[in-house]
C-alpha cells in the first residue's frame, strides 16, 4: 500500500532540491530519516527514474542503517542530507560522535548485529568519514 501512495502526488518541479532534516536522535527518528529519504526519492523518480528498481531500496536501506547507527553509537542529534548527483544520490549523515565507524564481527549467537557497516560498504559506490571536534560526517554515494 505504501508504494501506491508515493505515486499519487503532484509531480515535482524539474530541479530536485537537496533535502536536509534534523533529528533529536531517538529510536523512532530512524523511521523519520527513512521517510525523509523516501520523500526525496519519490520526487527524484518523478524527474529521473532509477536505472534499476533496486537502487530505491538500496538507498532506503543505507539511510536506515546510518540513522540506526547514529542513534545507537552517537547519542544526541543527527542530521540527514540527500542530494542528487550526476548519476546517483549523495547521502550525508552528521552525528555527534567523532569516533569513526568500524566493522564489527557478526555474532548471530549473541543476537546478531555487526552487518550494517559491511552492508553500507557493499551497497555504496563510495564511503568516506570526516571527523572533527563536533562529530562526524559520513558521506556515501549510491547509484540511481
Amino acid at each position: 500500500m505504501a508504494a501506491e501512495s508515493r505515486w499519487n502526488r503532484t509531480p515535482a518541479p524539474e530541479g530536485i532540491t537537496d533535502r536536509t532534516a534534523g533529528f533529536a536522535g531517538e529510536l523512532h527518528h530512524v523511521t523519520g530519516a527513512r521517510l525523509v529519504a523516501e520523500d526525496f526519492l519519490y520526487d527524484l523518480a518523478r524527474v529521473a527514474p532509477p536505472a534499476a528498481p533496486e537502487h530505491w531500496d538500496d538507498i532506503l536501506l543505507v539511510v536506515t542503517e546510518l540513522a540506526a547507527n547514529a542513534v545507537q553509537y552517537a547519542p544526541g542529534p543527527f542530521e540527514l542530507q540527500l542530494r542528487r548527483t550526476f548519476d546517483g544520490v549523495h547521502v550525508v549523515l552528521h552525528d555527534t560522535s567523532s569516533v569513526p565507524p568500524e566493522p564489527r564481527p557478526f555474532r548471530p549467537s549473541s543476537g546478531g548485529g555487526g552487518v550494517g557497516w559491511h552492508l553500507i560498504h557493499t551497497l555504496c559506490d563510495q564511503v568516506s568519514v570526516v571527523t572533527d571536534e563536533h562529530g562526524k560526517d559520513i558521506h556515501v554515494f549510491l547509484p540511481w
